[in-house]
């Protein structure tokens, strides 16, 4: 089945919009309702809700920074980073599903966690997942937006066939 190119462009738009209101809701229950630093064990210690509010970016790298550098580099660059990847799914058609699908959930987690800096002047993060040989640092939806979308676009690049990203752009 063939889609036009308006529809393309409002499922893209729809996928990325649906990925920012996942994470801006959760944030926003997170915020209201657990007290910074509460541990809620939702399944023993292997799912655990908390509330840490991270100025930096993953690990909180930058957050010693500047408010300049900040700026620049956790909220003008990736505004910029976000534009062209949004550009491109939107006038590009020879992507494949899963290469489109990728980056509107990077897309989506990207502005989610952007939103957070420029509102909040930081980041909410609030799950810590602890399966014995899988521990993670704590993170949010939009991480979690973030990773499933640069796995998919990564077994995209790998094994597809149809127009991949890094084929396109990196030529």
């Amino acid at each position: 089945m063939r889609i036009t190119k308006k529809l393309r462009i409002i499922l893209i738009l729809s996928l990325v919009l649906v990925n920012i209101s996942c994470d801006q809701i959760s944030k926003n229950i997170v915020r209201n309702t657990i007290q910074k630093d509460q541990r809620i064990h939702i399944i023993k210690d292997n799912l655990v809700l908390t509330k840490v509010e991270n100025t930096g970016a993953a690990y909180s790298l930058g957050s010693d920074l500047s408010p300049v550098l900040k700026t620049i580099f956790l909220q003008a660059l990736p505004i910029v980073v976000l534009l062209f990847l949004l550009r491109q799914l939107l006038i590009k058609t020879n992507y494949s599903r899963e290469t489109i699908i990728g980056f509107a959930f990077i897309i989506g987690g990207g502005i989610g966690n952007l939103f957070d800096r420029i509102m909040y002047g930081s980041v909410t993060d609030f799950l810590i997942l602890d399966l014995g040989i899988l521990r993670t640092e704590i993170f949010n939806l939009a991480d979690v937006s973030i990773m499933f979308g640069s796995i998919l676009v990564l077994i995209s690049a790998i094994f597809g066939q149809k127009g991949s990203f890094f084929k396109e752009n990196l030529q």
